[in-house]
């Protein structure tokens, strides 16, 4: 069976339609090819209402694993982590520094990206990833590897 899962863009230009998304789609060919069901990207606004608001629509809806890209970094708008760890009540920051692990492969401006990863009270499994093409790449090929048994797992499946 198929785990749902939901990629949620977050920039307030792509959400404007200044410009097009690129990073949502990239994380959803990735997931896709990984085996989980995912549409297309929701796209919204750098607001930590809207992030929130995505996120528990997304688990409301049956996503099983839930992916950010966008608001990592240290500019004025970005509010991904601060908007996601209220919702988190099992952090896996390991996930995390994998994540980070594999940008500093590619650049070192993966030291910059903020983000949080972990469960929500329903079981859901959210990672915030950056907003570039690159770091959203390197995070839904960490995440990937360890999803479906980090949800088996909360589903109270074996070690």
């Amino acid at each position: 069976m198929e785990l749902k899962a939901c990629v949620i863009t977050i920039s307030d230009r792509a959400s404007q339609g200044v410009y097009e998304d690129r990073s949502g789609p990239v994380a959803v060919q990735i997931l896709r090819e990984a085996g989980f069901d995912a549409g297309a990207p929701v796209v919204i606004p750098d607001s930590k209402e809207a992030i929130q608001r995505a996120i528990c629509d997304a688990v409301a809806e049956g996503a099983r694993l839930v992916l950010t890209t966008g608001g990592t970094g240290v500019g004025p708008r970005d509010f991904t982590p601060e908007a996601t760890a209220p919702l988190i009540k099992r952090e896996l920051s390991h996930l995390m520094s994998a994540i980070v692990s594999k940008g500093l492969q590619n650049t070192p401006h993966a030291l910059i990206a903020r983000g949080v990863a972990g469960l929500t009270k329903e079981g859901a499994l959210v990672v915030n990833a950056p907003g570039s093409t690159g770091g959203v790449r390197d995070a839904a090929e960490v995440v990937v590897t360890v999803a479906s048994h980090i949800l088996a797992q909360v589903d109270g499946g074996d070690h």
